[in-house]
């Protein structure tokens, strides 16, 4: 029996779909009546047969949004009967034959998901039409006549046209081709060939060759999920074949149907591959991410795989999922569709373990070896073979449910993996930790152990949260187990995130991470509890999802666990204030002036001792890093350590260094040096420009915009633009001299950005004879320094234009694409607020904003209409958000402190930084 005949009895109400007796009977009555010309009569009555069949369908995904299987099934019957129809005109009323040879025979075979009968609404028509020998006219003839009716009708065709013997052939070169024919099954045509191509397949390309189709189908699959990301987690997942997609499903089924020759899914219980539990758990996994695939081919009209921001909207809405408290419809979706991501992954696990004891069982040893097995050596009552540790027994859980804390500890531990069986018994056995076993100290102490691993806690914790062990020991780390983070931010789940950073921060205590953080991994020797470090990184982020804000909530939990955990009090308190304040550095670093003496004031105040500091500076570290590939930068970690620098010192000598006119003649004095035979330069030039140039500019960059400055001044230039990598802040330094006037900062901005380039940092000055010297930071799309020397004539070309109004800023820029048009699927209100506290000299505007193409150059445009002057910028992305930071004066060199001054700026950069001034700017 094929997949097909057991699997057509699921299909409701068929005639519905599609009446193929009604239809063949219309086509006949067509052909009666049109002879010669029927055939467009035909293709337009089978037109209108095949949307009428695909409205059926459309209407019943709106009914049963979560019936995956029966969708599916029904696309590929809605497709066997329009090719049954095909066939049946075709050779019965275009090239009919009275008495066919034995050359003209012809099957016509679905392969690929189609063959499994496994169809999306816009999922291609896999067809082979197989011929017992080498193709004669007729078969020709048919073949040519039904592709050209299915293409008419505007379905997209895989097809393939081979003989037997061809077929056998291509299949053992081909993995694809092998693949596609053990999912061959009969549309319509011969029978008896048909047949002959099982038989032959399976005696030919099968037989022998099952551990090699194995090897290479996990080869394939590997190499697939390292295209993919190689994480389930991955916040814009690819249904079909991402890492716990349908094609890891596929999978299975492929090597169990190759290896035992089943028939159906449900025929891996009968063969030992699955339970009757497990084969639920995949079919219902297989279900719902169908009825995904079906959504995201439904909403988009095309085929579509890659589950988008924008489309998980649509596809949660179709699907049903309501807002909660906390959460919304979007991020309940993807929960649940992580949680069934994951469930693929344990069904993998415990699949191929089961295959590999099978294939085990049956190896034979031969030569010297030949009667000699390894024999497993035993710790603490686990046997530990091949690198993998196994429970003694089927009730060694039950016995004592502690040891489903114990078993990943030993792993941890001694260096191995957990055994994919024993896996499977913790995941059925989670269910028994109880309030007594969380509250067990012996089990607690074990848990601790797994987290503050000396090897690789990281791997552990997965295992753990893989086998349902983590969250029902931790329930509060259960409530974000795949709870996705819907923003174009974070790359993974919040549990995902979390493991990655505890992973790290093993990596930074390892030494393996130095060369990225060489302050961290110096300092992480001198905390005072490790252990509370690695709690407070667990538990960072434990309070998303539940309304409010989490770090908020975060701390509330840690005053709860720390106890539970075995750490003291002074440890909790650490590990509470280590949550309350994660973000705190970052956001310092990347929002705030570090040259302000005010800024370093106010974050010492807040963190109080270097051990908060040092702790603190290594949470921050791993948590950026952990959100995803790219994140962090040399660029990040430069601000991280400026920030680090100055708060120790502050901490360590407990007052300012120096008063300000001390740390202007050390600037100076440092410069000077730094010049050399140019060192005249430092009073000559430097006496032009204000303390402020000397406090807040880095000593290199000064000596270089001192030497740019004489150069220019030499050459007699108006204008002095120069570029340089900088490497060590993983950026490019643009410097640029010019007479100072209203707007200059705007229009810089406006220029680079039109060069394609992003401002990661700003500082304004302008010197005693009226030239300002403007220091910006720059990266590229992928947060890299501009380099090419391509890169750097656009850059001075874009800066040029703009300031000699070569060019047209607001359309220009309106018309530039934004790099992440993804962030279009969300809705960022822009917000802007006003810190007279945060310096003692400037007011400090923050804004909060949708990013589009130069958010900069239109908040800096309005800063001007507003007659502010801007000292420095500071611009920030998070994901579809950027949050950009002004210091500004008014003409008088004062703070803005008026309310209605403050509400007419509002107004001004609120507008400059809404969606509606988008649209407008794109009428320009």
């Amino acid at each position: 029996m094929t997949y097909w005949a057991q699997s057509s009895r699921r299909v409701p109400r068929q005639r519905a779909i599609f009446d193929r007796r009604a239809i063949s009977a219309a086509v006949d009555g067509l052909v009666d009546e049109f002879a010669d010309s029927a055939r467009p009569h035909v293709l337009a009555e089978l037109k209108r047969a095949l949307e009428a069949g695909h409205a059926e369908l459309e209407q019943r995904l709106k009914d049963k949004p979560s019936a995956g299987h029966e969708i599916t099934l029904g696309y590929a019957f809605l497709t066997d009967q329009l090719v049954r129809v095909i066939y049946d005109y075709v050779v019965t009323h275009v090239f009919p034959v009275a008495n066919r040879s034995t050359a003209e025979r012809l099957s016509v075979l679905a392969v690929g998901g189609y063959g499994r009968a496994e169809m999306a609404p816009q999922s291609d028509i896999d067809i082979a039409f197989i011929t017992p020998m080498k193709r004669s006219p007729w078969c020709e003839q048919v073949i040519e006549a039904m592709l050209y009716m299915l293409w008419d009708l505007g379905l997209k065709v895989g097809q393939s046209s081979r003989t037997i013997s061809d077929t056998m052939r291509m299949a053992k070169e081909d993995l694809t081709i092998r693949t596609a024919l053990l999912e061959a099954r009969l549309i319509w045509g011969d029978q008896e060939l048909y047949e002959e191509l099982r038989q032959r397949f399976w005696s030919e390309v099968v037989h022998g060759q099952e551990r090699q189709f194995h090897s290479a189908k996990l080869e394939e699959r590997n190499a697939r999920h390292k295209r993919m990301g190689d994480s389930r987690y991955v916040v814009e997942p690819n249904v079909k074949d991402g890492k716990g997609g349908l094609r890891d499903l596929q999978t299975l089924y492929w090597i169990g149907k190759f290896m035992h020759r089943v028939e159906s899914a449900n025929d891996l219980v009968d063969v030992g591959l699955f339970t009757k539990s497990e084969y639920r758990s995949f079919r219902r996994a297989e279900g719902f991410l169908l009825a995904v695939r079906c959504h995201m081919h439904s909403i988009t009209r095309r085929a579509e795989d890659r589950l988008t921001f924008d489309l998980q909207r649509e596809v949660a809405k179709a699907m049903n999922f309501a807002d909660r408290p906390g959460k919304s419809a979007v991020e309940r979706f993807m929960q649940y569709y992580f949680l069934q991501a994951k469930r693929v992954g344990h069904l993998t696990g415990v699949f191929l373990s089961q295959l590999d004891a099978k294939l085990a069982k049956k190896r034979v040893a031969s030569g010297f070896f030949a009667g000699w097995s390894s024999k497993p050596r035993m710790h603490k009552g686990y046997s530990i073979e091949g690198g993998k540790i196994k429970a003694p027994s089927n009730a060694w859980f039950a016995e004592d449910p502690v040891r489903l804390i114990e078993i990943f500890k030993i792993a941890e531990e001694q260096g191995v993996e957990v055994h994919p069986e024993t896996m499977r018994q913790a995941n059925r056995d989670a269910k028994l930790i109880d309030r007594a076993i969380k509250s067990d100290p012996h089990a607690n102490a074990l848990f601790l152990d797994v987290l503050c691993g000396r090897k690789d806690p990281e791997s552990a914790l997965r295992w753990m949260n893989e086998a349902g062990v983590f969250g029902r020991f931790v329930p509060d780390f259960g409530r974000v187990n795949a709870q996705m983070q819907f923003d174009m931010y974070h790359h993974y789940t919040v549990d995902e995130h979390t493991i990655r950073a505890i992973g790290l921060l093993s990596q930074i205590e390892r030494g393996l991470l130095e060369g990225d953080h060489p302050r961290a991994t110096k300092q992480i020797h001198k905390v005072s509890s490790r252990r509370a470090l690695y709690v407070a990184v667990l538990l960072h982020d434990i309070g998303k999802g539940r309304g409010g804000d989490h770090s908020v909530i975060g701390a509330e939990i840690a005053y709860k666990l720390c106890p539970r955990f075995g750490l003291d009090q002074k440890e909790t308190d650490l590990v509470a204030w280590l949550i309350l304040h994660h973000l705190l550095m970052s956001s310092t670093a990347q929002k705030r002036d570090l040259t302000d003496p005010k800024t370093i004031e106010d974050f010492v105040a807040e963190v109080k001792s270097v051990e908060r500091l040092r702790n603190l500076a290594i949470l921050t570290c791993v948590d950026i890093r952990a959100v995803g590939p790219g994140t962090w930068n040399s660029w990040k970690g430069q601000l991280i350590g400026e920030l680090y620098d100055a708060a120790q010192e502050r901490l360590r000598l407990g007052h300012k260094r120096s008063g300000r006119e001390h740390r202007v003649a050390d600037r100076k004095a440092a410069v000077s040096e730094l010049l050399g035979d140019k060192a005249y330069l430092a009073a000559e030039v430097g006496d032009l420009l204000a303390d402020a140039y000397w406090i807040a500019e880095p000593e290199d960059i000064i000596a270089k915009n001192l030497i740019q400055y004489e150069e220019a001044r030499r050459l007699k230039e108006q204008l002095s633009i120069h570029c340089e990598v900088d490497e060590e802040r993983g950026a490019t330094l643009v410097s640029v001299i010019a007479g100072d006037h209203p707007g200059l900062f705007y229009r810089i901005a406006g220029g680079i950005h039109l060069a394609g380039a992003n401002i990661i940092d700003a500082r304004i000055h302008t010197a005693a004879n009226g030239y300002a010297i403007d220091n910006f930071l720059v990266q590229d799309l992928n947060n890299g320094p501009f380099g090419e020397d391509a890169q750097i004539a656009r850059l001075k070309k874009g800066i040029h234009d703009a300031l000699f109004a070569r060019v047209e800023l607001v359309p220009k820029l309106a018309a530039r694409p934004l790099p992440h048009s993804r962030a279009k699927a969300f809705a960022v209100a822009p917000t802007v607020n006003f810190d007279n506290k945060a310096s003692n000299h400037f007011t400090v505007i923050e804004v909060t904003a949708r990013d589009r193409p130069a958010l900069l150059n239109r908040l800096a445009h309005g800063l001007f209409t507003c007659n502010l002057i801007v000292q420095s910028a500071h611009i920030t992305a998070y994901g579809e958000s950027a949050a950009d930071t002004f210091y500004v004066t008014d003409l008088t060199g004062s703070k803005v402190t008026s309310p209605q001054r403050l509400a007419e700026i509002e107004a001004v950069l609120l507008q400059a930084s809404s969606d509606e001034r988008q649209l407008e700017l794109e009428k320009v």
